[in-house]
């Protein structure tokens, strides 16, 4: 998904651990560098930037140089090699603001489910009274449609204000997420290539069959591991939806096939971006099914689920559907 620019090759001044610590409180702060010319950024104008345009901007922004801070700091505070700081911050990253989110988004998609009877009913009764305004009105049949998908948006909307549950809400999990996904593969992006006072680290970070974190993964073990981590999470989703619509159908489809495209991109960018993005799908997946535990649920406050054995249901439902 992302390119990955040129490796910027320069001399660091002075790439000390108290300097990565005052960098944290100015995060837009760029290390320096000396070159023939004289004196310039590390990360920006000498990497992605060069090439101009809305990535070189991305990648040299202030949410993707505060990841690299957290990230290096992390590093240096742990004193874990590079592979195992990445792991560990990304599950730190997403137990600490992704699970909250992901469990409010339940909380409000069960808001609106329940909701759903009680506005059926609302349904029924608007019908009738406006079809009775209509014929005392003289009110042809799309002024009356018009006029019952006028109030039936209203007493929906005064039911979702009631219930604290719009469903807008519901997508606040991506609204974060999803920035929060790309400041840290653009930071990963940024230490293993623009960054030359990490570059030797992050070369020698790695471990098994990816010992340098600044190259792609040759072997291609963790790009399919992505990949195989998304398609189930994905399988899982699926599982949870009976009779789904043709266009849900189509939208699955089509998660499916990008989990599949994330396979070659991560294998084009360095080991450390790759690995990145297969703990955040594991982690996730380990949240997905840790959310359905009917003991988290009753401490969240969700329905309890249907059966009181849901890894198990879940586990026959996946072998029915693929090994028989």
């Amino acid at each position: 998904m992302l390119t990955v620019g040129g490796l910027v090759r320069c001399r660091v001044l002075q790439p000390r651990a108290r300097d990565v610590l005052s960098r944290w409180a100015s995060p837009v702060l760029p290390l320096t560098c000396t070159t023939e010319s004289g004196v310039r950024p590390a990360s920006g104008v000498g990497g992605a930037s060069a090439a101009g345009g809305w990535y070189g901007s991305l990648s040299d922004s202030a949410p993707v140089h505060l990841c690299e801070n957290f990230l290096v700091s992390a590093h240096q505070a742990t004193g874990f090699p590079w592979w195992l700081s990445i792991a560990m911050a990304t599950a730190s990253i997403r137990t600490c603001i992704t699970l909250p989110l992901a469990a409010y988004q339940l909380i409000i998609i069960a808001k609106v489910e329940a909701l759903q009877s009680e506005i059926s009913e609302l349904a029924k009764r608007l019908r009738f009274e406006v079809s009775v305004r209509g014929r005392e009105r003289g009110w042809t049949d799309k002024q009356s449609r018009v006029q019952f998908q006028k109030n039936l948006r209203r007493l929906v909307s005064q039911l979702y204000v009631r219930d604290n549950c719009h469903p807008f809400k519901a997508s606040l999990l991506v609204w974060v997420q999803l920035p929060l996904w790309v400041s840290l593969s653009l930071a990963l992006r940024n230490l293993s290539l623009d960054r030359p006072a990490l570059h030797g680290e992050l070369a020698a970070g790695g471990a098994l069959w990816f010992p340098d974190l600044t190259v792609p993964d040759s072997t291609w073990v963790l790009p399919v591991c992505l990949g195989l981590t998304n398609l189930l999470i994905l399988e899982v989703f699926s599982l949870q939806r009976v009779g789904a619509s043709r266009f849900q159908r189509l939208v699955l489809n089509g998660f499916r096939g990008f989990s599949v495209l994330m396979i070659p991109i991560a294998a084009s960018v360095p080991s450390s971006m790759a690995l990145y993005w297969f703990c955040s799908s594991l982690v996730g997946f380990g949240h997905n099914l840790l959310l359905r535990s009917p003991t988290v649920r009753r401490t969240v406050g969700l329905p309890a689920p249907q059966s009181k054995t849901p890894y198990r249901d879940l586990l026959s439902a996946f072998i029915s559907k693929y090994w028989r």
